[in-house]
């Protein structure tokens, strides 16, 4: 009796164990930590913070061109999972480019296939922000399998509709502001010091509004993409010109089957009435508007963008 209770006992301990690596096949790859993947022209930085042991998420930062510094105030969410930040390529700690071939949708779509598969993620959540939203959508339509939900902040599917959405915020500004601009663009002046001083004052009232300096929006700046920027979208965030100018996915949002939460704040550039119709595309899709913030709601309300993100992805995962 005591043999054959010891042979249980092993065999038991062997079931579990099997079932331990079937449910968490990816632990040891992601355990906190930050490297380097290699990508199609180049490098990429990431960084995977938290040990929760609930589904990943993973993160796709705004621009194109921007870093995933800014999204820094997302890591409390690692409490829950694993959270992975990862700098696109052409800014911020990844390597830089200047081959224009390398600045396309379809290379950056790819791009986070690659970083998938060097991770080894077999099922995950996706949240994209701003410019990562049109991202999170392309790799969607692509690349479905395993991913199990998507939270797109302040997104952007139709340049129409985000030039239309600007348009309506800049006539809400100053006749002072709303002339350079018009003058700036007309003149195609985009470098000079009063569109420059222009777009700042948008920006304050639209996308950094409440938090316009921090540590991670420093590094932001100053890592950030500009000639990925400027050739992908344009000048300013008002004013397309780039390769991005005639994009609109809109009509494939209904392609979605898997739960969506959209966010957007109160301010945005990315206007909630926009993203309120988004929503309505999705059935059984989700939006919450971040009171007091403009774009970067994960900076201007930092409490009340992680609380709605946790919550939608914690529901899933109980």
């Amino acid at each position: 009796m005591k043999v054959l209770f010891k042979k249980s006992i092993c065999r038991n301990c062997m079931y579990i164990f099997f079932l331990f690596l079937n449910v968490h096949p990816l632990s040891a790859q992601l355990s906190p930590h930050e490297g380097y993947i290699n990508v199609t022209g180049g490098k990429v930085w990431y960084r995977i913070v938290g040990s929760g042991s609930k589904t990943p998420l993973l993160l796709l930062h705004g621009g194109p061109g921007s870093t995933s510094y800014y999204l820094n105030p997302l890591k409390e969410l690692g409490k829950d999972r694993p959270v992975i930040f990862f700098d696109q390529l052409g800014c911020g700690r990844s390597d830089r480019i200047t081959d224009t071939i390398l600045m396309t949708i379809e290379n950056y779509t790819d791009e986070v296939e690659q970083v998938r598969k060097a991770l080894g993620l077999k099922e995950f959540y996706l949240y994209g922000h701003s410019w990562g939203t049109t991202l999170a959508l392309e790799y969607y339509l692509k690349y479905p399998k395993g991913i199990k939900a998507i939270v797109f902040g302040s997104p952007l599917f139709s340049t129409d509709l985000w030039i239309k959405d600007a348009d309506t915020l800049i006539a809400s500004l100053p006749d002072s502001i709303q002339q350079i601009i018009k003058t700036n663009e007309q003149n195609k002046t985009y470098s000079s010091a009063d569109y420059q001083r222009a777009t700042k004052f948008y920006y304050n009232h639209f996308l950094e509004r409440v938090v316009q300096h921090s540590a991670d929006l420093d590094s932001t700046h100053k890592t950030f993409g500009q000639n990925v920027y400027e050739f992908m979208w344009g000048p300013s965030e008002f004013k397309a010109t780039g390769n991005l100018k005639d994009y609109d996915r809109v009509s494939s949002l209904k392609k979605i089957k898997v739960p969506v939460l959209f966010i957007c704040g109160e301010y945005d550039e990315a206007r909630p009435n926009t993203v309120r119709y988004f929503q309505s595309l999705i059935p059984n899709s989700k939006l919450v508007v971040i009171k007091n913030s403009g774009h970067v709601t994960m900076s201007d309300n930092t409490k009340d963008n992680n609380k709605a993100i946790a919550s939608f992805l914690n529901k899933l995962d109980r």
